[in-house]
Order: structure tokens, then C-alpha cells, then sequence
């Protein structure tokens, strides 16, 4: 497509856009119109800086596809090695803390009983919340 042709359909679609945010401005008032205005200026500032037209090439080349395509594998592969290296990390430390799996991990993040009663012996709201917690068998 040529420049003419973008600048053109760009600048119908933000009258078009003006056109609809006056009337939102009847209708809704001046904070809906001043947001449709807003959305209304994007394909006319996109067209006055290059990017209508990047984008009307991307739709009609092959090469800018499998480009895209290309970007979509490489952020596949980042976030599947990050998902792999949390696994070996997790993995890590559970055979430090003690060869146990699970077990293990759950005994390390209990606190013995007799400190959260201590810690809790001097607050009402505290003692009161411990109970709750015990009632539910969360401790």
C-alpha cells in the first residue's frame, strides 16, 4: 500500500472516531469523550510515525511471519528453562534439607509448638487466633 493510501485510511478512521466521541460527549459526558477522542488520535499518530505502515507490511510478508513465528519460539524456550530451572532449584533443596521430599520440607517450615504459644501468651488476639487455627487443624 502506499503512504497516500495509509495517511488516508488513518485519517477517515480518527474523523470517524472525533465524529462518534462528540456524541459520546452528549450522551456520556466530557471523561468518555476525551477517552474516545484519545483512542480516536492512535491510527492517525500511527500512520504520521511508521508503524501503520510496519504493520501493513507485516500482513503481506512471509519473511515478517516467520519472524514473528521466530520470537514466539525464542519466548516459548525462555519460559520453559525457567520453568526447568525452578524444577532443579526445588529439587536442590529438598535434598539438602534432608533427603526426605515433601516430608522433609513440611517439618522445616513448622515451628515447634511450644514458641507459637510463648509468642502468643502476652496478645489476646493472638491466643484467640491460635485457637482458631488449632480448631481447624492447621497446627
Amino acid at each position: 500500500m502506499s503512504d497516500a493510501a495509509i495517511f488516508a485510511i488513518s485519517l477517515g478512521v480518527t474523523v470517524l472516531g472525533l465524529v462518534i466521541s462528540w456524541g459520546l460527549y452528549g450522551r456520556r459526558g466530557a471523561g468518555a469523550a476525551l477517552r474516545g477522542a484519545a483512542w480516536s488520535l492512535v491510527p492517525l499518530a500511527a500512520a504520521m510515525t511508521g508503524v501503520t505502515e510496519f504493520f501493513v507490511d507485516l500482513a503481506f510478508s512471509p519473511v515478517k511471519w516467520a519472524g514473528v513465528a521466530l520470537t514466539g519460539v525464542a519466548v516459548l524456550l525462555y519460559l520453559t528453562s525457567g520453568v526447568m530451572l525452578g524444577r532443579r532449584a526445588d529439587g536442590e533443596e529438598r535434598s539438602a534439607a534432608g533427603g526426605g521430599g515433601r516430608k522433609a520440607a513440611k517439618r522445616k517450615g513448622k515451628a515447634p509448638k511450644g514458641e507459637v504459644g510463648q509468642a502468643a501468651a502476652g496478645d489476646p488476639d493472638l491466643l484467640e487466633i491460635e485457637q482458631i487455627l488449632k480448631n481447624r487443624g492447621i497446627q
